[in-house]
Order: C-alpha cells, then sequence, then structure tokens
C-alpha cells in the first residue's frame, strides 16, 4: 500500500515551501498537517516586515530567535509555513504576506477561497 500524497491548492503534489530555515509543523519543509496540527499550518508565505510587525503584535512573535527549540528567528524574505487563520487575520488586515500556491497544503481551503490565495500569489 502506497502512501497517499499531501496536494496542493492547485491539486498537484505539495511543494517543499522552505528549507532554510527548515519550516512546517513537521519541520520537513513542507506545509504538511495532520491531527495534532492545531493550528493547521499550512500557508507556504514569504515573510515580510509588515507580516512579521502585525503578527507580534498578535502575540505571536516570529522574529526572535528561541535557541532552545531550534527556531532561529525569521526575517523579511524567509519562507515559513503559516496557521491558515492568521494568514487570513493578516489577509483582512491589508498584511497577508505572498504565498506559494504550490506549496500550499489544499487543508487550507477549509479556510480560505483560492481566488483570495491567488491574488497573494508568488507563483
Amino acid at each position: 500500500m502506497t502512501e497517499k500524497k499531501a496536494l496542493n491548492v492547485l491539486g498537484s503534489e505539495l511543494q517543499l515551501c522552505c528549507s532554510d530555515p527548515l519550516t512546517g509543523f513537521m519541520r520537513d519543509g513542507f506545509c504538511n498537517t495532520n491531527h495534532l496540527d492545531i493550528g493547521t499550518h499550512v500557508v507556504c508565505a514569504v515573510v515580510t516586515e509588515a507580516f512579521l510587525t502585525f503578527t507580534r503584535s498578535r502575540g505571536n512573535d516570529l522574529s526572535t530567535p528561541i535557541p532552545e527549540y531550534g527556531f532561529p528567528g525569521l526575517k523579511p524574505g524567509d519562507g515559513w509555513c503559516l496557521c491558515a487563520l492568521r494568514w487570513k487575520e493578516a489577509y483582512e488586515a491589508g498584511v497577508a504576506p505572498p504565498v506559494k500556491l504550490h506549496a500550499t497544503h489544499e487543508k487550507v481551503l477549509d479556510y480560505i477561497p483560492l481566488d483570495v490565495l491567488k491574488t497573494h500569489s508568488l507563483d
């Protein structure tokens, strides 16, 4: 029995989001998800200063390194698997970072319409 490949929002095989820094709920570079991923980290985004400032103001500082967890801290231009609802919140606030559709998991479509994601696509 072969394992089912994860799909992206375009219906093809999920592509790597970022390996430096290593992202993803499973820290494998992919925006995969499973039942343990309460935040649904499925949006492959390229973070911007505006987004980093926004998410910090919401209590999630992604800029500050946390060495004990192997987290280097993000800087503008880094790829990162974001929580679907945080990306949506940033979108509604006008600061959503651009996304890589080929590396964004199809699960995000439970939260955000594809046409909205396409308006922020880097693909």
